[in-house]
């Protein structure tokens, strides 16, 4: 696996296959809102924080290497060197800095969270828990009341070891609950892989589409998608859930996934769907080890050189109890928001959360801190 190679300003010699910038010295509140305002710094993504500066990646064929400048001194090399690069960073300089559209009419100013409602036996962390409509149902309009802003139904499992269900069954379990909670007003988000499903869903009144498999289980889906113009998450995962954990193997984790859900962003762009419809999820655990995990959640702003909203789910997942082994799912909750207040911290716009109440409590303040607001 290349090494990141931390170089002196400007890049000479490094002949670059592909080019990356990663947003560093983030900042909130009001200085900076006074940075962005003496253009010393830049918003993110329209969201509540800035950044004073930039790492330059270049990936070749001597490794990966990494330079940190300012975005103008960034610029200017690279219309300087011209090409390739010269389009490359305007490119991903806009991607940066434009405000994102709407998601699923939720204003992107600020970040959100989906809450996780799995209507399944054999989930990881709640695995039976809502199995019964009536008591998926209530859970649901719980969440809505607690604070989250999409309600993620699934009735299929998809961690580490799970099995595949069939279509007909995962209809079954979540067609009631998304008809109910849907009339409740709730905006409803299907996670599912199966292009039937996504169908079904779509006509029970969901209106969000969430792929583990980024719309590429199933040649229908990205059809389907582009057809009804629904917003989709798109997902990074390596392997099946049967056996992505077994020997995860990467050239370079984080540039890895975000090559492959750039390139999925642009093949749901060519079939017709809007970028402002897209959100992408680097898919924390999914064909990850801890260290893989540890170094994505420490890049994460990168992801937002995408384009798109960015959705990361960290909450009761394994890789948490790596420093307090033997924590059960449910026992990881204050892991679980320290996670997740990491990953806020590099501007992203939705958390994946099985916790509403204390999500939304922690959020609130995050936002308090950063802004000075009270949401």
């Amino acid at each position: 696996m290349p090494l990141w190679r931390a170089e002196i300003w400007p890049p000479d010699s490094f002949e670059a296959e592909a080019l990356y910038l990663r947003p560093i010295d983030l900042m909130g509140g009001a200085s900076g809102r006074a940075a962005c305002k003496a253009g010393a710094a830049q918003s993110l993504a329209g969201g509540p924080l800035a950044f004073r500066n930039v790492e330059l990646i270049a990936r070749g064929a001597a490794g990966v290497c990494a330079w940190q400048a300012s975005l103008r001194e960034v610029r200017e090399w690279a219309e300087e060197r011209g090409g390739y690069a010269a389009k490359r960073i305007v490119q991903l300089e806009s991607n940066l800095t434009n405000a994102r559209s709407p998601f699923a009419n939720i204003s992107l100013d600020h970040p959100h969270l989906f809450g996780i409602l799995n209507v399944t036996p054999d989930s990881f962390s709640d695995g039976g828990d809502y199995i019964d409509p009536d008591r998926a149902i209530a859970h649901g309009g719980f969440l809505t009341k607690e604070g989250a802003a999409i309600v993620d139904i699934g009735g299929e499992s998809t961690r580490p070891g799970a099995e595949p269900v069939g279509v007909e069954e995962e209809i079954a379990r979540v067609l009631p609950v998304i008809i109910e909670i849907a009339s409740q007003g709730a905006i409803i988000s299907i996670d599912t892989r199966h292009a039937d499903v996504m169908a079904a869903a779509l006509d029970a009144g969901a209106r969000v589409l969430n792929d583990v498999t980024a719309l590429t289980h199933e040649s229908a889906s990205l059809a389907l998608a582009t057809e009804r113009r629904a917003p989709v998450v798109l997902m990074h995962k390596q392997g099946d859930p049967r056996t992505m954990q077994d020997a995860p193997d990467y050239d370079d984790v984080v540039l890895d996934i975000f090559d492959y859900l750039e390139a999925r962003v642009t093949a749901c762009e060519e079939a017709g769907i809007v970028r402002g419809n897209l959100c992408v999820d680097p898919g924390i655990g999914f064909g990850k080890t801890l260290g893989n995990n540890l170094e994505i959640l420490g890049k994460l702003s990168l992801f937002q050189g995408l384009g798109t909203a960015v959705m990361v789910g960290v909450s009761r997942k394994s890789f948490l109890s790596h420093t307090h082994p033997g924590l059960k799912p449910k026992e990881r909750l204050a892991a679980s928001i320290a996670a997740g207040l990491g990953c806020l911290n590099q501007g992203v716009q939705f958390l994946r959360v099985h916790d509403i109440p204390e999500s939304a409590q922690a959020l609130r303040v995050w936002l308090a801190l950063r802004n000075g607001e009270n949401r």
